[in-house]
């Protein structure tokens, strides 16, 4: 599969910038293989560096007010010094690493709602920078991350949406300066407890954090608020378990498990349990998200099929791509 952007041209006559991605569906932990054709404008022209990088629309908290905003997670020098005579071409091949903890923006075929994450070339030339246009890319789940949103849809969970906040959780190893937030309404069995539920993954070479946050509801006499619940699973058991099982066991200690301090409870299974609250830069206030429906349906209810807008990072309403 071939994927195609030009970028902005460098002026009348100037060199523009061709990048090919082989296949722009992947998963965390892979590559991006593709090259960078460089087409010759009709002077020589001086190119100081191209740098190819992984951007996502982040919803970041300042004071009192919140706002979205495009931020570069990972970035890969693909040439140096070089000089680009007129009219030649040439291309330069690259293999981009996924980082592990690369949100998810594709789920059973189709764009999470509110996920907006592409691969932005930079040529800079003659001491100007050209950040050309975002090439959509599409992540999706890891096999287990994948058997565990099937069993959220298996169990009734409806899905909501999905952002990424900046932020860091508290006691989680995470490298990346923000975290995915999968939300979804409470499915019928838990409505009498919870309103929405929050999901997060955090993953590594070896393992994947599940973090599970629900908005529970209040009583007469208690004003409502969050419980959390922290799971460590590795990618060998994906085939291994049943997982409708293993998250209603989740839901379970976390809706039973409460901090005063509104942070993680005790969940079973995990080494010496877990105590704390967490620091999220972003957070918009309330509980993670919602918890929802159906096999498949619930997300697809949930999601906008190659939803591409202009301007994705630059103030948009929705963000999205070009295409």
């Amino acid at each position: 599969m071939v994927f195609k952007k030009m970028l902005s041209a460098f002026g009348v006559g100037g060199p523009s910038v061709d990048t090919v991605l082989a296949n722009p569906n992947t998963r965390p932990g892979l590559t991006l293989a593709g090259q960078v054709n460089l087409i010759g404008g009709d002077n020589p022209a001086d190119i100081e560096q191209i740098t190819l990088s992984l951007v996502a629309r982040v919803e970041i908290e300042s004071g009192d007010s919140e706002f979205a905003a495009g931020m570069e997670f990972y970035r890969l020098p693909v040439s140096g010094p070089m000089r680009l005579d007129a009219k030649r071409d040439l291309s330069l091949p690259f293999e981009l690493p996924v980082p592990w903890e690369t949100p998810i923006t594709d789920v059973y075929g189709q764009r999470l709602r509110g996920m907006v994450l592409g691969l932005r070339t930079e040529v800079a030339v003659a001491r100007a920078v050209d950040k050309g246009d975002l090439d959509a890319v599409s992540v999706h789940p890891l096999p287990v991350q994948q058997r565990i949103l099937d069993a959220f849809a298996q169990l009734g969970f409806r899905f909501k949406s999905a952002d990424l906040e900046r932020g860091h959780l508290y006691g989680v190893q995470q490298t990346l300066p923000f975290y995915q937030e999968i939300e979804y309404f409470a499915a019928p069995q838990y409505a009498h407890a919870i309103r929405e539920v929050e999901l997060t993954f955090v993953a590594n070479p070896h393992t994947v954090d599940v973090i599970i946050e629900c908005d529970k509801r209040g009583g007469m006499f208690s004003a409502g608020h969050d419980s959390v619940g922290r799971y460590v699973v590795d990618h060998a058991t994906a085939d291994q378990v049943d997982w409708a099982q293993r998250v209603q066991e989740w839901m379970g200690q976390t809706v039973a498990s409460y901090s005063s301090m509104g942070g993680y409870g005790q969940p079973a299974g995990y080494p010496g349990g877990y105590h704390g609250h967490r620091h999220r830069g972003g957070h918009r206030g309330g509980g993670m998200g919602g918890v929802v429906a159906g096999a498949g349906l619930g997300f697809l209810g949930g999601m906008v099929a190659g939803e591409m807008l202009d301007d994705a990072f630059e103030g948009g309403d929705d963000g999205g791509f070009e295409e």
